[in-house]
């Protein structure tokens, strides 16, 4: 497929990023996410509503999946339904991953993954450029802006980074979270007494339990000292993003979980020019979920830990999380109004 801007250096990257993110965010359309702030709310309540009358919930398919899949399919315009289509996919493509497999297995998976979400994508991208609607896949397909229309081999591979990264990770995040959360019950305590802290809580969960632990495929592009050791231009790094977060160095206590840290400089979104382009949707989802379930949900207990995880080696999460509850307590009050100023801080 062709390379998204996620794998380009200046002055490629800057463009495409740029042409993508006038669709999508600050200067030239900053009420885009906020503006989806009631819509995820509104997901998340009835979410949280279909777990009434049950004793046991499964996190990852009631709550962590449903919701970042549901508001970046509206984001991006994929019809209703067609979620089926591309779980199928993405869960293939990510299988691809496995270290567990054989190479010729691995790739096998990954160029019958990668040719049926192309497809996909395509299609799409035609029909939103035949009949264009209000959302980012239509933005980007019939915009020429200062810099001149996306590709559209380019404009397919960006909407499928953003259809996989706008949910995949988040998936992590929110899963990630919860189980946090139940390993720390005078912490979820705390957020369900006061819901603002819930901004605070979700920086210091992307620094203690990030959902994408490591970053491959990067390469020195001159020799770089660090340590007494020289890494020779051209040679392949790995950034281990969760064990930068807990550097000793750089963070007091790291291995404990303190949610409302001070000055967290984490690296959960990455950093430098490839900073994570969602990183407003997946805080502001995460403050929405992980608050309704502190606030809703009665007496939550882990069914076992650890739970079983996802076989991908760089994308942290659980692939169930099984929880028991008492019950489920009407919806409460929304986030205050200083909380939902704050989701683009950071």
């Amino acid at each position: 497929m062709t390379p998204t801007f996620l794998s380009m250096d200046p002055p490629d990257h800057d463009k495409f990023r740029r042409i993508t993110m006038r669709h999508f965010g600050p200067p030239t359309t900053p009420g885009r996410v906020a503006g989806m702030e009631a819509r995820m709310a509104e997901i998340v309540t009835d979410l949280v509503d279909n777990m009434a009358d049950r004793s046991r919930i499964d996190v990852v398919d009631d709550l962590a999946y449903p919701l970042p899949v549901t508001v970046i399919c509206e984001l991006l315009g994929v019809p209703p339904g067609d979620e089926q289509r591309f779980r199928v996919w993405v869960d293939l493509a990510l299988q691809s991953t496995d270290p567990g497999l054989d190479p010729e297995t691995q790739q096998k998976k990954r160029i019958e993954a990668g040719t049926e979400l192309r497809a996909f994508m395509q299609e799409l991208v035609d029909a939103h450029r035949q009949t264009p609607g209000t959302d980012l896949l239509s933005a980007m397909a019939t915009d020429d802006g200062p810099e001149g229309r996306m590709p559209d081999e380019q404009l397919v591979s960006t909407g499928l980074l953003l259809l996989i990264a706008g949910h995949e990770t988040t998936v992590n995040l929110i899963s990630n979270g919860v189980l946090t959360l139940l390993r720390h019950p005078a912490e979820l305590q705390k957020l369900r007494a006061d819901p603002g802290l819930a901004i605070p809580m979700v920086e210091e969960l992307l620094r203690y339990e990030p959902p994408v632990h490591f970053v491959p495929f990067r390469t020195a592009l001159d020799d770089i000292d660090i340590a007494g050791t020289t890494i020779p231009a051209g040679a392949s790094l790995t950034l281990v993003l969760a064990a930068g977060n807990r550097d000793p160095a750089r963070v007091a206590d790291p291995g404990l979980f303190i949610p409302d840290r001070a000055n967290n400089q984490h690296l959960g979104f990455g950093g430098g020019v490839h900073l994570c382009f969602g990183a407003p949707l997946a805080r502001l989802e995460a403050q929405i979920a992980l608050t309704e379930f502190a606030t809703r949900l009665e007496n939550p207990r882990l069914v076992s830990d650890p739970p079983p995880y996802r076989p991908s080696p760089f994308l942290r999460g659980p692939s169930h999380l099984p929880v028991d509850i008492d019950g489920v307590l009407a919806p409460g009050k929304p986030l205050p109004t200083v909380a939902r100023r704050m989701h683009f801080s950071g």
